[in-house]
């Protein structure tokens, strides 16, 4: 039995996948997700146990990292920082670049301590619930995992939906003996394929090469050129904290509750808490002039949002968003799977991941918070240069999926043009990786349901837990086509105005 462990190989990982965390996330266009799935291949030199290390580091440092360019350059580094730059960026052109930065990093790391509570009070009971789930319920679950591609569809719900439903049909493929009957493939492919598409080169594919194709779209031109934090007309002092308590409370907890909520994402997480931030502020009139509120709101949620999104990914298999969905990918790579039983079956990884979480949120602190003058110039960084060594890993990480074997490259490479395709006509590529990764399960659990039953499909209607299920689906389904058609309605009033 495998002892929980914890010495200086684990915090050098920690600390290395919060240092790439948070160049990624300050670099524009590179994010979190696509730091997982680079690095990915780096964990099969280590167990479990001190992976996660490193990549709940890359986790935690990618979502902080984005708050670098949305202060400075009032460019959002990921997503979930959209909100940051609003009161963040006046406070550069001010003279006080330095002290929104300081800021931002400390509500980051209390949102993140905050998230990381709710994850260690609530997973374990809800885990429990969902332990006596059959092959009914769990084929219910992942088809109420499905329905966030109808929430990550905003705005193109059919092409969400297609989408998803095409990555299932991918991952069937050599899931069955009847699938290998591929006669409009080359010969040349077939022997690879009767194993179906490895995971790992095809979130590569997904989140590496599409990302580096649309840089090259449009040239990778050189990044901005921060402000000039050597003079500074305030500075930071943990004074500016007084009177912040329940609005660090509300905005941790608002983005602990935004993650848990399959396919709503950062960006919603960091609106969200702004906007309540500033309905509840005695001035809301001073939001975005440069006011803390603002900034502490934005932040405080997007890093409660990591540990509420680890909550449905731990105890029931759903994953909340893209970067969940490619730390599930890391789990399955290594044989652990994630759902009801993985705390009872895996109490070692359960502590270690509680651990490498509030260790990354620490070291995330103070990797930035002291050295931040220094670190504020990775956004400087050339990205002519740093490609080609993504690019690198990329395919030395697929290659070395099946200890070398050259259909793995290609497959990185098709899923990346794939990918590419996809974006471009408007198809959502995180839709594609869920359906991808719950297909087979989902084809499993309906198999086994069926055959439990005779053959019927009443079967699924049969179970009172599964027929909460079918509401929760509905809902979820609901929500998606009303926000779909209130999405829609805005278009086309502001098309009318202009």
């Amino acid at each position: 039995m495998e002892m929980f462990t914890f010495g200086i190989t684990q915090l050098l990982m920690s600390l290395t996948g919060v240092v790439v965390g948070i160049i990624f996330g300050a670099l524009p266009g590179m994010t979190a997700t696509m730091a997982i799935a680079i690095f990915l291949p780096l964990t099969y030199a280590y167990n479990l146990n001190t992976s996660l290390y490193l990549l709940l580091g890359l986790y935690v440092g990618g979502i902080s990292g984005g708050l670098i360019p949305a202060i400075l350059i009032n460019i959002p580094g990921t997503p979930s920082s959209i909100c940051t730059g609003f009161d963040g960026f006046p406070m550069t052109k001010r003279g006080e670049g330095l002290r929104a930065l300081r800021i931002g990093i400390t509500a980051s790391l209390v949102g993140g301590m905050i998230s990381l509570a709710f994850l260690w009070f609530f997973t374990p009971p809800l885990a429990k619930v969902a332990i006596n789930f059959s092959a009914i319920e769990k084929f219910l679950i992942i088809v109420f995992a499905l329905t966030i591609i109808a929430a990550l569809s905003k705005g193109s719900l059919v092409k969400g939906i297609f989408a998803g439903f095409f990555g299932v049909l991918i991952s069937l493929i050599g899931q069955f003996a009847d699938n290998n009957k591929m006669r409009m493939v080359p010969d040349m492919f077939k022997v690879d394929l009767r194993m179906g598409f490895q995971l790992l080169p095809v979130l590569i594919g997904l989140f590496a090469l599409v990302q580096i194709f649309q840089e090259a779209e449009t040239g990778m031109k050189e990044a901005h050129q921060t402000a000039d934090l050597s003079k500074q007309s305030k500075k930071f002092s943990f004074k500016d904290f007084k009177g912040q308590g329940f609005n660090l409370l509300r905005s941790g907890i608002i983005g602990t509750f935004i993650g848990v909520l399959p396919g709503v994402g950062g960006s919603a997480a960091s609106l969200l808490s702004y906007s309540q931030a500033k309905s509840q502020s005695k001035h809301p009139e001073k939001f975005g002039t440069g006011c803390i509120d603002g900034l502490v709101a934005s932040e405080g949620a997007n890093n409660g949002l990591t540990g509420g999104a680890l909550i449905p990914l731990l105890s029931l298999g759903i994953p909340g968003d893209s970067t969940t969905a490619v730390l599930i990918g890391a789990f399955m790579l290594q044989g652990i799977q994630v759902g009801p039983l993985f705390i009872t079956n895996n109490p070692i990884i359960w502590k270690t991941i509680l651990l490498a979480m509030g260790l990354a949120n620490i070291l995330m602190f103070i990797v930035m918070f002291y050295p931040i003058k220094h670190i504020v110039k990775v956004i400087n960084f050339p990205k002519a240069r740093i490609f080609p060594v993504i690019i690198l890993l990329c395919t030395v990480g697929s290659y070395a999926t099946q200890n070398g074997n050259m259909f793995d490259v290609w497959t990185m490479l098709f899923f990346g043009v794939l990918g590419y395709i996809m974006t471009k006509f408007g198809f959502s590529v995180p839709s594609f990786l869920i359906g991808f990764i719950l297909g087979r399960d989902l084809e499993k659990y309906f198999v086994d349901s069926i055959k439990g039953a005779g053959g019927s499909l009443s079967t699924f209607f049969s179970r009172p837990i599964g027929n909460i299920i079918w509401v929760l689906i509905a809902i979820s389904l609901g929500w998606a086509f009303y926000d779909e058609y209130r999405t829609k309605k805005r278009a086309r009033l502001a098309k009318e105005k202009k």
